[in-house]
């Protein structure tokens, strides 16, 4: 239903835009304006308020912006459901043990800070000016062959040329989408997927289709049959330590999935910044479609977060074009983070990061196991984060707020659903954000004594 609201402007000073969008914010709050609304249409709201549609369009991307509106194409503006977004972003409590972020585990051993060390310290004496000039678009020649070493320990090997470097893998994925795809068109991906890749295809006006999953990720019979009949012009999935659900496909299945993109010319965007994390895995869904395969690679979770370095595949002879759309969105990334990863990527360094990361995360599995041994949850040995099914009468947004309450902080599922699709009775619990393993006990030992209680002692349903 759309709703009739008309915002509140009186007393308010500023641009015109900032006060639609706090009349909005506080409307929202006082419940005034439920979640799921449809908002009046830009033309509309600007006629009633007597102001230039270009108004309206910019107080509801800052609504968007702010996190309490969401914009469909084809279909209007919508109230979002704040809980789910506040458990995110509010400032963290005093004692909060944060079990909500998806960081790597923290270093025990020093590994990076040494490593960091002694590479700053290389990269000053070689005095190389061209480390704080702008780099070509792709990325300098032997940033690119790094790139190809590091992702040539996924399986693929691959010819530097094909390489081009982003700002992370969230840079990589808005230029792959930007390169691929034009406003309104159809993006499939899992019923539940990264939230970063729903902001990137929101901020490109892009739709986004969830496809049913099982344990072991993306169903190849969903994705056929949307194939055939929605048109869509792109997949993403995260078929490694799957985002939210630590999935991890098997080969047979990403050979399945290959062949219907083939049959259908369907692009693949695989995102599988965690795919170096399990010692042994499947090969890449693009190694069986490379002529559709924009493989996604990044240092965030497999050496450090802060360099912000990706590295993306792309199909043979479309590399200049993918960096193109790198440099309208960022220019180019930073070269002196990418010679940081480089050196690490070949002198070994990096793999001792790799190693090192493996093992904690599965020390800190080993404890989750031991603290949540009755619950039931889906995970994988090398994963930084696992997926809590919650029992009844559980939801996961009232779990999240009681968990919250209690001092612990874990993602509600609904951060993670596409579209329509009804929200799992389940939270992701991020175990690399704690600085100790008796950080990590303590906030897993209130996830389950908030297990153990019911909703009617703390949060009402």
């Amino acid at each position: 239903m759309v709703s009739i609201w008309t915002p509140r402007l009186e007393g308010r000073g500023g641009p015109r835009y900032l006060a639609i969008a706090e009349a909005l914010a506080e409307d929202i709050d006082g419940g005034r304006l439920p979640a799921g609304a449809r908002l009046p249409t830009h033309r509309a709201l600007a006629d009633v308020l007597g102001v230039t549609v270009g108004t309206v369009s910019r107080a509801y991307a800052e609504g968007a912006r702010r996190g309490f509106l969401s914009g469909e194409v084809g279909r209007g503006t919508f109230v979002r459901s704040r809980t789910s977004n506040d458990e995110l972003f509010r400032p963290r409590p005093e004692g909060l043990v944060d079990l909500s972020l998806n960081h790597p585990p923290v270093s025990l051993g020093g590994t990076v800070r040494f490593a960091l060390q002694e590479t700053l310290m290389d990269v000053a004496r070689r005095d190389d000016p061209s480390l704080l000039a702008y780099p070509p678009e792709a990325g300098r020649p032997s940033h690119r062959e790094a790139g190809a070493m590091w992702i040539r320990r996924a399986g693929l090997d691959v010819a530097p040329e094909r390489i081009v470097i982003s700002t992370g893998s969230q840079h990589a994925v808005t230029a792959v989408f930007a390169t691929l795809l034009k406003p309104g068109d159809l993006v499939l991906s899992e019923c539940l997927t990264y939230p970063g890749m729903k902001a990137a295809a929101a901020l490109l006006h892009l739709r986004v289709q969830g496809l049913p999953i099982d344990e072991h990720g993306l169903l190849p019979d969903a994705f056929d049959a949307a194939c055939r009949q929605s048109g869509a012009k792109a997949l993403y999935s995260i078929p490694t330590i799957h985002n939210p659900t630590t999935a991890l496909t098997p080969e047979s299945r990403r050979r399945e999935i290959a062949a219907i993109a083939a049959t259908h010319g369907v692009p693949i965007v695989e995102d599988d910044i965690h795919a170096l994390l399990p010692a042994e895995r499947p090969l890449p869904i693009v190694a069986f479609a490379p002529e559709l395969g924009y493989y996604v690679a990044s240092t965030s979770k497999t050496l450090a977060p802060g360099l912000r370095v990706g590295y993306v595949l792309s199909p043979p002879g479309t590399a200049p074009r993918l960096a193109a759309a790198i440099r309208a969105t960022a220019w180019a990334s930073a070269p002196l983070m990418a010679e940081i990863a480089a050196t690490w990527i070949r002198g070994g360094t990096g793999d001792a990061i790799l190693e090192e990361r493996r093992r904690e995360a599965a020390a800190r599995q080993a404890v989750a196991r031991s603290i949540l041994s009755s619950a039931e949850y889906q995970s994988h040995p090398n994963a930084y984060h696992l997926w809590l099914r919650l029992p009844e009468p559980w939801r996961s947004e009232s779990f999240t707020s009681e968990a919250r309450r209690r001092g612990v902080s874990v993602t509600p599922s609904e951060v993670f659903v596409v579209g329509r699709t009804a929200a799992p009775h389940a939270v992701r619990v991020c175990l690399g954000a704690p600085s100790s393993h008796a950080e990590l006990e303590k906030g897993l030992r209130l996830i389950a004594e908030t297990l153990a209680s019911s909703p009617a002692e703390g949060f009402a349903l």
